[in-house]
């Protein structure tokens, strides 16, 4: 029996072995200057040998005040990518598993607290807190302090920090690049009207919201070689009434297919604190379907995917060309071997170590001898 989820899929001239992905997932375990740490060697070296198809490493900021918080992860300095580079190393000598990352800003929600410490604005004027930047001067919640709305100089800034971090991450050998323009950071920022309230050729219209990310998108594209996919996470609704919606996502791919957008990850929400959004195993898939349905362009399908035949029937029944997955990665390291030996399915062993890949996913339960 195929089984269409452990079948090869190619973005690009990349291959990947199956069509599970590892989402990025923010590890709040930088520095304050944005470089990875050991935490992140353990973290992705442990991810790197679960036999998915594709690890993407956590929204890695462009500029130090596009950070979510002062310990996310970036990548735009030379420290960055030094730290980076350390990482990746030790990873890739001991998986062959293709690794991507997610470049992001995070636009009016920058600067807050981790997790674990509420997550909380971090004002201007406390430790530790920088203003934020957004494409006009509202916040997210009320009680914030407003974001500084972006002028000529900070959009050629934004969009030269993105194109800079693309260089980077091309430099550093990465296997792929997904810009992050979903969840209410920046770039979504942009094309919601609910966040977006500017007056000139960047607001107003669908035409004009759409403009500053397909420019971040035109200029990353322009640095990133054929042969590496370039591909995007988009929110494909606010969850919110007059706010972002499917429709205009669908605009929105078309322009993005137009300039050579190699696949599309499909989420939604984050705009706005009052959204509605209806939880159960899913959710998002069906945004998916119409992306994919109305493009043909590769898509990623997310939210609440944690069942393997569930993944399987996305995939085999054409909603999506791949499912992503997150918390159930965190829960489950070894979830796509798991997910195999459920299905009945072959799959290889990203692990070098390996002399020979296990004939079949059952025979990775076996013990393995030291070589």
């Amino acid at each position: 029996m195929t089984v269409r989820l452990f079948e090869p899929i190619q973005l690009g001239k990349l291959t990947l072995s199956n069509r599970i992905i590892i989402s990025p997932m923010c590890q709040y375990s930088a520095t304050t200057e944005g470089v990875m740490t050991d935490w992140h060697t353990i973290h992705l070296g442990h991810l790197a040998l679960s036999g998915a198809g594709l690890l993407v490493i956590e929204a890695s900021a462009v500029e130090a005040v596009g950070r979510i918080s002062p310990r996310d992860s970036g990548l735009y300095s030379d420290a960055c990518e030094r730290g980076l580079a350390r990482v990746l190393e030790a990873v890739r000598a001991n998986s062959s598993m293709p690794i991507g990352i997610q470049l992001a800003h995070a636009g009016r929600k920058a600067s807050h607290r981790v997790p674990w410490e509420g997550s909380a604005q971090i004002r201007s004027t406390e430790s530790g807190g920088w203003r934020s930047f957004a494409p006009s001067a509202v916040s997210f919640a009320p009680h914030e302090e407003a974001p500084l709305a972006l002028d000529r100089d900070g959009l050629d800034r934004v969009k030269n920090a993105f194109k800079t971090a693309a260089q980077r991450a091309v430099r550093l050998g990465l296997d792929a690049i997904e810009i992050h323009s979903a969840h209410g950071y920046l770039l979504h920022e942009f094309l919601s009207p609910l966040s977006n309230r500017r007056d000139d050729q960047y607001g107003g219209s669908l035409q004009n919201r759409l403009r500053f990310p397909l420019e971040v998108f035109d200029a990353m594209r322009a640095v990133t070689p054929p042969h590496i996919p370039l591909g995007l996470r988009f929110s494909a609704t606010d969850f919110f009434e007059g706010g972002w919606d499917l429709e205009q996502t669908l605009a929105y791919s078309h322009e993005l297919k137009k300039r050579g957008c190699s696949f599309f990850d499909v989420s939604g929400g984050g705009t706005t604190p009052n959204q509605k959004i209806e939880l159960k195993p899913g959710y998002q898939v069906p945004f998916a379907a119409a992306v994919k349905r109305e493009t043909g362009v590769p898509t990623v399908a997310v939210g609440l995917i944690t069942e393997a035949e569930q993944a399987e029937q996305i995939v085999s029944s054409g909603q999506a060309d791949m499912v992503a997955l997150a918390r159930g990665m965190l829960y489950d390291a070894r979830w796509p071997w798991h997910a195999a030996a459920r299905l009945g399915a072959k799959v290889k062993s990203p692990n070098q170590y390996l002399r020979a890949a296990p004939r079949e996913a059952h025979d990775l339960f076996l013990p393995v001898a030291a070589g």
